[in-house]
C-alpha cells in the first residue's frame, strides 16, 4: 500500500497532541486524561462510573481505574449511587480547586493547537473527529 494508515496517522496526532496538553496541565498536577475526566465529573455533578464510562467513552474497568488515581490525590470521593449496586463520583473541593487552576492551562494548550493548525483546519479536526 502506498498510502498511509489512517489509524497510525490518527494514533501519532494523538499522542503528541495529549504531549502538548500533559505538559501545559502540568503545574495544575493534572494530565489530559486526569482533567477531562474531572471536568466530566463536574458537569454531571455525581455520576456512576457506568455513567462516566459513557460519558468518557471507555470501558467501566478502565474509568474504575482512573477514580482510583483521582480518589489518592483527593479530587474526586465516591459516594452511594441512586443504583444501590454501583458507586458514584463527585468531585471534593480539592477537585474544583484543581480545575479551577487548570482550566486556563487547558484553554491556553487549546489556543496553541488552533494557531498550530489555523482555525479553518481547527475547525476540520473537530468536524472530522466527530463523525468517527
Amino acid at each position: 500500500m502506498k498510502t498511509i494508515c489512517y489509524c497510525a496517522a490518527v494514533r501519532t496526532a494523538a499522542r503528541k497532541t495529549t504531549a502538548l496538553y500533559d505538559a501545559a496541565l502540568e503545574p495544575a498536577g493534572l494530565t489530559l486524561a486526569q482533567y477531562s475526566l474531572l471536568r466530566k465529573i463536574e458537569r454531571a455533578g455525581a455520576v456512576s462510573l457506568t455513567e462516566l464510562g459513557r460519558m468518557a467513552d471507555l470501558d467501566r474497568s478502565t474509568v474504575g481505574r482512573n477514580v482510583k488515581v483521582l480518589e489518592r490525590l483527593r479530587l474526586v470521593r465516591l459516594a452511594p449511587a441512586k443504583d444501590q449496586r454501583e458507586a458514584a463520583v463527585k468531585l471534593t473541593p480539592a477537585g474544583a480547586e484543581a480545575l479551577w487552576r487548570a482550566a486556563p492551562l487547558w484553554e491556553d494548550a487549546q489556543r496553541r493547537v488552533e494557531t498550530a493548525l489555523g482555525a479553518g483546519s481547527a475547525e476540520q479536526l473537530r468536524t472530522l473527529a466527530l463523525s468517527l
